[in-house]
């Protein structure tokens, strides 16, 4: 089922016939990154920021969050994810604290401030997930969300391709 019924058929005349899924993927990324981040921008923070912050949150209701748990949740590597860390940081929005039995594992944490601007934040991003539902459709946004959170989740990908 197209995205946007409405638009279905002038969209597909626009692709180009040599369009990859991978170019297309990334374009569209950075295009709903720079949606999520304008609206974001008066409190300061960009979508990945509000995006680790908002992970944090969610895995720390089952106890504290490893480095490793939450590079594996947001599909990143630990040395992305410790890059996209050191402003969080340096903001005091989270800690990182050593474990007490493996010096290994390192926690990450939000602090009050981070809980904080999560708060004010939440409130944002509601607004333009709202708009994002008016622009593209509630029912098309809901299955662009399957069918992302599918691709994000499929470890066969996780595989080299087959030359």
């Amino acid at each position: 089922m197209p995205l946007n019924p409405r638009k279905s058929r002038a969209i597909s005349a626009a692709v180009p016939r040599n369009a990859c899924t991978c170019g297309s993927l990334r374009k569209a990324s950075r295009r709903v990154s720079q949606f999520y981040d304008t609206a974001l921008a008066p409190l300061g923070i960009k979508s990945t920021q509000f995006s680790i912050l908002a992970e944090v949150d969610r895995r720390s209701l089952e106890g504290p969050v490893t480095m490793c748990e939450l590079a594996t949740a947001m599909v990143m590597d630990r040395s992305t994810l410790g890059h996209n860390l050191k402003p969080l940081e340096r903001d005091v929005l989270v800690t990182l604290r050593l474990s007490d039995d493996d010096r290994r594992k390192r926690y990450v944490e939000l602090t009050k401030k981070g809980r904080l601007l999560l708060r004010k934040s939440r409130r944002l991003w509601q607004s333009a997930e709202g708009r994002f539902e008016t622009i593209f459709g509630k029912e098309s946004a809901a299955q662009l969300r399957t069918v992302l959170l599918n691709i994000a989740g499929n470890k066969e990908l996780n595989s080299l391709p087959i030359l």
